[in-house]
């Protein structure tokens, strides 16, 4: 069983080109980003989703059980911080719909997300639609590291690169 969790390491490239990654991703179609985009937001929320709704469903059954008792014996259906001891579990049934219950509102989540982009995305293609033509759109984008080492081998350090134009007498 180990040994199938190292062979995906030791076939790894021993070195990943960061700037070829960002590529690649890039050329996708912008369904598959926002695809992709949907899927983290959907499973980066779920352990969120999940954590509040077992909480509120515990509320509800120490609300159903005995209203709340802060005793030691009411406690045993508390949520989680206030949990005495000799807890009473959920059983599988309001287990299975505590997680059907999360994934919904994770699901739920991950579409508003990718509504609020579409919009976004929409009324920025209207505005850019709306200039005048001719103007001219200014798109600001990091430097890549390939351009980075470009320069690095220009002018290294710091130092100002000098470069004599055929007029300048030549500096002995």
């Amino acid at each position: 069983m180990i040994l199938l969790l190292i062979v995906p390491i030791l076939h790894s490239p021993a070195q990943t080109n960061t700037s070829a990654a960002a590529s690649t991703t890039s050329r996708l179609p912008q369904w598959v980003r926002d695809l992709r985009r949907w899927e983290i937001v959907a499973f980066g929320t779920f352990p969120f989703s999940m954590f509040t709704v077992t909480f509120i469903t515990d509320m509800y059954r120490w609300s159903q059980a005995n209203g709340m008792d802060f005793s030691n014996e009411g406690r045993r259906y508390a949520p989680w911080p206030l949990k005495s001891a000799g807890a009473i579990a959920m059983d599988s049934w309001e287990i299975e719909r505590t997680i059907t219950i999360a994934a919904c509102l994770s699901v739920a989540i991950a579409v508003t997300d990718l509504i609020i982009v579409q919009i976004k995305r929409h009324k920025e293609r209207k505005r850019v639609e709306a200039l005048p033509v001719g103007t001219t759109i200014i798109t600001r984008t990091p430097w890549g590291e390939e351009e980075s080492e470009l320069t690095d081998d220009i002018a290294p350090d710091d130092e100002t690169a000098i470069v004599p134009d055929e007029t300048s007498p030549e500096i002995p």
